[in-house]
């Protein structure tokens, strides 16, 4: 597999919206994600997104966060969407991603980068747990 990760443009947005597109569908859900608002999250500081290609065609993305923390008097990596295509799963791209994101995690000076999955994603929390994440925390949220 000659796989390639990069920053997304927002030239990719329609990529974006069909991958987060999948993602929902595997909770059951749709996602009101549009490519207008993927192409302007993509404007946005502190925030990227990488995706993983293969000969010219997206397989997966992982969409990340940077932001200023108080406790670690630094800044601190936020994993916000890890999506692989159903057809490349089992292929390592996700593992890819997932190195990419802590190289530019350590390399920004990051003081560490988090995720969060649903308790019962027992695939998700295997996965994490086996690239070095640790349980540190219950995340608790809000919908409005």
């Amino acid at each position: 597999m000659d796989l390639h990760i990069r920053e997304a443009t927002p030239d990719d947005a329609e990529t974006i919206v069909a991958l987060i597109g999948e993602l929902a569908a595997m909770e059951g859900e749709t996602s009101p994600l549009t490519a207008g608002y993927a192409a302007a999250y993509l404007s946005r500081p502190g925030v990227g997104v990488l995706l993983a290609e293969e000969a010219g065609q997206a397989l997966g993305l992982l969409s990340y966060g940077i932001r200023a923390n108080l406790y670690h008097a630094g800044d601190t990596c936020v994993i916000d969407e890890l999506v692989v295509r159903e057809d490349a799963r089992g292929r390592g791209v996700g593992s890819a991603l997932l190195r990419a994101v802590i190289s530019r995690a350590q390399a920004a000076g990051c003081a560490e980068i988090s995720v969060s999955t649903m308790p019962d994603n027992a695939r998700a929390i295997a996965f994490y747990r086996q690239h070095g994440f640790t349980d540190e925390a219950v995340y608790l949220e809000q919908h409005f």
